[in-house]
């Protein structure tokens, strides 16, 4: 079984920084992507904010491009949204996710945490 734990929300001023970290535990063979993604309050769909692809391909959502920073630890089985230059319309419940192989035989599965709330407000 594999769980992904989300740490690091909290609240913060306009302006400030945080550090997400999830973390990848159980049955791995192999991880293919991690991600995160976040729900605003109000709203029904989670967004991508970034995403790490075998570890070197990332890919960001235009509000956050120069701001975030995704990368890895691969031996912790470990993603990190470092978070710059916080607006309040960074506000939301992120979610980590990521794309699991847990055989040699098997296809990646999609995994999700439970999230982490950050408010971005003075």
């Amino acid at each position: 079984q594999v769980q992904l734990v989300e740490s690091g929300g909290g609240l913060v001023q306009p302006g400030g920084s945080l550090r997400l970290s999830c973390a990848a535990s159980g049955s791995i063979f192999r991880i293919n992507a991690m991600g995160w993604y976040r729900q605003a309050p109000g709203k029904q769909q989670r967004e991508l904010v970034a995403r790490i692809i075998s570890g070197d391909s990332t890919n960001y959502a235009d509000s956050v491009k120069g701001r975030f920073t995704i990368s890895t630890d691969n031996a912790k089985n470990t993603v990190y949204l470092q978070m710059n230059s916080l607006k309040p319309e960074d506000t939301g419940v992120y979610y980590c996710s990521a794309v699991i192989v847990v055989t040699k035989y098997s296809m990646g599965m999609d995994y999700w945490g439970k999230g982490t709330l950050v408010t971005v407000s003075s």
